[in-house]
């Protein structure tokens, strides 16, 4: 029995093969993850977040929320506490040389004690 032509499962078994090469590339590979889970985890946030912040002030204050949360996101998905991260960083930023800037960044960090 064949599929009918444009239907939804026709369309779905269409957007599969047209992808299968990335829909398989786990099996090559043992080290990647079947899905993006830990991707999607991330973004959740923002997601519960979006109906609660109808207004950010203005488009320069949500590009700023924007680096923060990033932040936040990386020093989580790097195994850091973002509070300490960030005050530490916070801390660190005006007196930190700006060619050593990289060190700050979440899979860079560590915290300096003292």
């Amino acid at each position: 029995q064949k599929v009918p032509h444009g239907s939804v499962t026709a369309k779905a078994i269409d957007y599969m093969l047209k992808r299968w090469v990335a829909l398989t590339r786990y099996l090559e590979n043992g080290s990647l993850p079947i899905d993006n889970n830990r991707v999607a985890n991330q973004m959740r946030p923002w997601a519960l977040g979006r109906k609660n912040w109808l207004f950010a002030g203005s488009e320069r204050s949500s590009k700023r929320a924007a680096a923060i949360m990033t932040l936040v996101q990386s020093a989580k998905l790097n195994g850091h506490d973002p509070y300490a991260y960030l005050k530490d960083v916070l801390t660190r930023l005006p007196t930190h040389k700006n060619s050593r800037i990289h060190e700050l960044l979440p899979h860079h960090w560590s915290l300096q004690q003292g």
